[in-house]
């Protein structure tokens, strides 16, 4: 009997030690649909490469937002970047760096599905409820050689906080008077018309399923569907399809060293106006809630993984990579995480 009881407690503290262990090995995540096709290729080939599993809830922005403020996530994901109002709500300084570029384009259901050119002002129009049909002068105007219907706008819009909503507000606030006058930026917004659905799939999903219906989704969800997309007149009057070349041109601009930047309605002629960096966020302080430094240096490591090696994922995905600019700055920010006040890793 007694030799039993030994054996049980030797199991259990095995047991426990390798619980220990896989926990150590186990990172959580959740935020952004917009990167999530790349940090899934990401997450399987690092957990192959290292064993370190890392479980990333794709639940948009807003909520990635939310649970890294409730420590229940090692890291979030967001696309919009936290504003200073934002960050000074935190229980403790929260940390950016960018992983990638992608775009956010404006696909639709037509007849034929064919590819449409759009101005700022006539997108705006469109999304506020005042072009309401498909063959509107306009429209029509911008596409001589295409046959347009009489057939109702239908808007399809993210209903769920969200980093791509954000992005595409920022880019209307930016070439639109009214529209951010009357509703401005944010991941969540009091739409002037439409439908919501969630998430990139879902508002994929119904724009397919609606004739003459129109929305705004992430590159690579427009491209997997076989949906078409518009070439958008940029700020130098050109009108840009998005593509990595093109996106990968947004980005040429100098960047703050914390990496918040928007590069929406860029200044670049070759430039794609609504493209957007997508960030990780993580607490610059590791050590909280019982956290192990070993937790605390997987992170890290893991990140570091992502700005360097991962990048090469990134373009068979139709994410363009991180410009050599935006990878200094991303160091430098994870050489800036600390463990009970102290630099946390010395690479």
């Amino acid at each position: 009997m007694r030799r039993l009881v030994r054996m049980c407690l030797l199991l259990g503290l095995v047991l426990g030690m390798f619980s220990i262990c896989h926990a150590g090995q186990t990172l959580i995540g959740a935020g952004a649909t917009f990167p999530y096709p790349l940090y899934d290729k990401w997450f399987s080939v690092y957990h192959k490469l290292t064993g370190v599993k890392v479980n990333y809830q794709a639940i948009g922005s807003g909520g990635g937002i939310r649970q890294l403020l409730s420590r229940i996530v090692d890291f979030g994901g967001t696309d919009a970047f936290m504003s200073d109002a934002e960050l000074r709500k935190a229980p403790a300084k929260i940390l950016h760096i960018p992983t990638c570029l992608g775009a956010v384009v404006i696909t639709y259901n037509l007849p034929g599905n064919p590819t449409l050119r759009l101005t700022p002002d006539v997108i705006a129009d469109i999304f506020l409820g005042k072009i309401k049909k498909w063959n509107d002068k306009r429209i029509v105007r911008l596409n001589p050689e295409v046959v347009l219907p009489s057939m109702n706008i239908v808007v399809v819009h993210r209903s769920e906080g969200s980093g791509t909503t954000f992005i595409f507000s920022d880019y209307l606030s930016k070439v639109s008077k009214e529209w951010a006058k009357k509703v401005g930026r944010g991941k969540v917004l009091n739409w002037p018309t439409g439908l919501g659905a969630k998430g990139n799939p879902g508002v994929a999903g119904l724009i397919r399923q609606i004739p003459g219906s129109i929305g705004y989704v992430e590159l690579i969800y427009a491209q997997k569907n076989g949906m078409p997309f518009a070439l958008i007149q940029n700020k130098a009057g050109n009108f840009i399809k998005p593509t990595l070349k093109s996106v990968s041109a947004a980005a040429n601009i100098k960047l703050p060293a914390d990496t918040r930047v928007s590069i929406t309605n860029t200044d670049a002629p070759d430039g794609y106006p609504i493209s957007s960096f997508t960030w990780i966020i993580f607490y610059k302080e590791q050590h909280y809630q019982g956290r192990s430094k070993k937790r605390a240096l997987t992170l890290a490591k893991l990140l570091w993984w992502m700005i360097h090696e991962g990048q090469k994922y990134n373009e068979g995905l139709l994410y363009a990579r991180l410009p050599k600019s935006a990878v200094k700055k991303a160091e430098a920010i994870i050489r800036s995480m600390t463990y009970d006040g102290k630099r946390l890793v010395n690479w």
